[in-house]
Parts: C-alpha cells; sequence; structure tokens
C-alpha cells in the first residue's frame, strides 16, 4: 500500500524517512516541543531512528499514519502530524502533531490539521478522532475547540513524564461534527 501523500496551500504532508532524521531529531530534541508532547527530549539522534522505524511499523500494520509536515516554499520538514491508535475496525484513531517553535504562530497546525481530519473522515471514514492534551497545553487546546473538538474529561494520572504523572484531557470530534462545520 503507497504512502499517502497530501497537499495544502502551503504545505506537502509526506512519508517520514531516515533522511528527515537530523529534521526529527531537530524538533524532538527541543524541550519547548516535548514539554506537552508524552516524552523526554531526545538526546542522542539514535532514538529519532527508533521513531521513524516506529512510524514506518506502525504504519505497515495499520495501527498508525505519521506524516511529516514539509513546506512547499522551501522542502523544509517543519514537525510531523499523524494518526495515533488507529482501529480502523472500529472507525477511531487519536491525533498527534508537533512542530519546530520557529513555526509556531503561522498557522501551519492548524492547516496541516484540516488536512488530516479531512483525509481521516472520507479517505478513511473513521468515525471519531480523539486527542490527548495536557491541560496546561492551552494552544492546542485553543486550536482543537476551533476546529470542533469537544473536551470529554479529565484523565487522571495518564502519561508519566519527567519522572512525574501528568494529567490530561480527551478530546473527540465525531465525522458528521467535522461535516457540518466544513458545510458539507
Amino acid at each position: 500500500m503507497a504512502f499517502p501523500t497530501l497537499e495544502t496551500k502551503r504545505l506537502k504532508l509526506i512519508e517520514i524517512t531516515h533522511q528527515h532524521l537530523d529534521s526529527i531529531f531537530g524538533i524532538l530534541s527541543l524541550e519547548e516541543v516535548t514539554k506537552y508532547y508524552g516524552t523526554d527530549p531526545f538526546v542522542l539522534p539514535a532514538e529519532a531512528t527508533k521513531l521513524i522505524d516506529m512510524y514506518h511499523k506502525n504504519y505497515h500494520e495499520k495501527r498508525g499514519i505519521r506524516w511529516g509536515i514539509k513546506l512547499k516554499e522551501n522542502q523544509r520538514i517543519i514537525g510531523t502530524i499523524g494518526l495515533n491508535s488507529l482501529q480502523l475496525n472500529n472507525k477511531r484513531a487519536e491525533i498527534g502533531y508537533e512542530l519546530h517553535p520557529a513555526f509556531w504562530g503561522n498557522g501551519f497546525a492548524s492547516e496541516a490539521l484540516k488536512e488530516i481530519l479531512d483525509f481521516s473522515f472520507q479517505q478513511l471514514e473513521l468515525y471519531r478522532v480523539g486527542a490527548v492534551v495536557y491541560p496546561e497545553n492551552e494552544v492546542s487546546l485553543k486550536l482543537l475547540k476551533k476546529l470542533g473538538f469537544t473536551n470529554e474529561g479529565l484523565l487522571r494520572g495518564y502519561i508519566y513524564q519527567n519522572n512525574q504523572s501528568h494529567d490530561t484531557y480527551v478530546l473527540s470530534l465525531l465525522k458528521h461534527e467535522w461535516e457540518e462545520s466544513q458545510g458539507e
């Protein structure tokens, strides 16, 4: 099965390969990126290699899809976005994403998210896309709510990071809610 490449006005969402190792390591080694990511910052490039291998394994086992977010203007990888915990038979997945801080506040996450949501509901025929977000991650919560996600509640002690347990919110967006918001 060929990896689905997607495009928006400013972005190309592509398969992440080992040729993107430096970009992935450069992004996920930054504490401000991993602060709400559920993992500690990468210290060694081998951690990025292992993550890329996991993306490939999850895709081939139909358990997840992760795209590199590439700027069309300069072909630079600025982050990743994808579906975790993909369950095609149950028609659900969880969305996750991160961007290099140099590209925060430009609407790139929103642009990529909209494309992935369209793909999830139309191509994969999912019924539900969820998100797990730290309560302190106000920017991500605001973005998800703007796109129509509903906060379903607090998961206490759900993620263990930096030697402590963290609460998270669980949010969701259902297919008919997305379609209604897009005027379909």
